[in-house]
């Protein structure tokens, strides 16, 4: 029973796309009869080998529910209990879970200015300070997010640097990769080479915003950090039951190319997108156009004709500020639809 129009496509999110078809046939294929619950299975035992050919010999991989439930168990996995964390003040951890690493990990986030989104080491040191001020929730842990909220990517060198600046603290370092695949796709490169090589030690590796139903994992890199995980994910509401099929998902995305292929699609119309609407006047592109986002800054009436005809977030409601997102089933003809729009709207004021 279909209740939407199965051809619509806005601009809102990656979340907004269905299930790749690939995907969705892997849980097809996953549904026969009976696997043991909780990891115990067939499909969760192949993913880790799917994951370790990715990340390294020493990853490990624990499939969750949602990006929200991954950045709680990674942060919880890599801090004490009086630990904090250094993070973006754009990061969504700090701005889009709801509280949920300090309400339901207990975790204080010490959010410091970003450019375009990506920590410097020079903002992070803002914060990486009092490691023995017991009136001071003490920086444990530096999170960054690949590609950022603002779709924007590090290059491996500059996730180097702050590995190093934190390592040398004592300091974790988390990547929250819920677009991590669009960051790949950015910088031509395989995944551990801007993470295990570069001294990342844990990763919330992000599915739902490249074609899965639902699905993320926490990827732990340094094996150290194993230690607990199992309960943490219990505890913070995150153990599948039926696991076999967030499992399956991931192996359908990540034991070929598919993760890639969608990423680059993705990325592509949203380079499309930029080139068609950034020299329209009234109009400014506000972040470099990296992945799969384009930021832009629009006369409120041209925000509001627009929104009439698609669906997509304004980001800086103050400054005008829009966020258009691409996915793997973008298509040329939605980002002419949206360049044309954009452009009679610029056109009538």
């Amino acid at each position: 029973m279909i209740t939407h129009d199965a051809g619509a496509r806005g601009f809102g999110s990656d979340n907004n796309s269905g299930i790749h078809p690939e995907v969705l046939a892997a849980l097809a294929d996953a549904n026969g009869g009976h696997q043991a619950g909780y990891g115990a299975d067939a499909y969760t035992a192949r993913l880790q080998e799917v994951f370790r050919s990715h990340f390294g010999d020493r990853a490990t991989a624990y499939p969750v529910f949602n990006g929200t439930g991954a950045n709680v168990v990674a942060l919880q996995a890599a801090c004490d209990r009086w630990g904090a964390v250094v993070c973006a003040e754009s990061a969504h951890a700090h701005v889009d879970e709801g509280g949920a690493p300090e309400k339901t990990a207990g975790l204080k986030l010490l959010p410091v200015p970003a450019v375009h989104g990506k920590l410097t080491v020079e903002g992070i040191a803002r914060e990486a300070r009092g490691f023995d001020d017991e009136h001071r929730a003490q920086p444990q842990v530096v999170s960054l997010t690949q590609a950022t909220e603002l779709g924007t990517v590090y290059r491996p060198e500059e996730i180097r640097a702050i590995a190093d600046f934190a390592h040398a603290r004592d300091m974790r370092v988390h990547l929250d990769g819920a677009r991590l695949a669009n960051a790949a796709a950015h910088l031509g490169l395989p995944l551990r080479a801007f993470t295990t090589d570069v001294g990342v030690d844990l990763v919330s590796f992000g599915g739902t915003k490249n074609g899965l139903l639902l699905g993320e994992a926490v990827v732990v890199l340094d094996p150290a950090l194993n230690r607990g995980l199992d309960r943490l994910r219990k505890s913070s509401m995150q153990l599948a039951s039926k696991m076999r099929f967030l499992s399956a998902q991931l192996i359908a995305l990540l034991s070929g190319d598919l993760w890639l292929r969608g990423a680059r699609h993705a990325n592509a119309l949203a380079a499309l997108l930029h080139e068609r609407v950034r020299d329209l006047p009234g109009l400014r592109v506000s972040h470099p156009v990296e992945a799969n986002a384009v930021f832009v800054t629009l006369p409120a009436a041209a925000l509001a004709e627009l929104h009439e005809k698609f669906f997509f977030y304004d980001w800086d409601g103050a400054a005008g500020e829009a966020r258009w997102m691409t996915s793997f089933d973008t298509t040329p003809d939605d980002v002419d639809r949206l360049a044309e729009a954009a452009r009679a709207a610029l056109g009538a004021r």
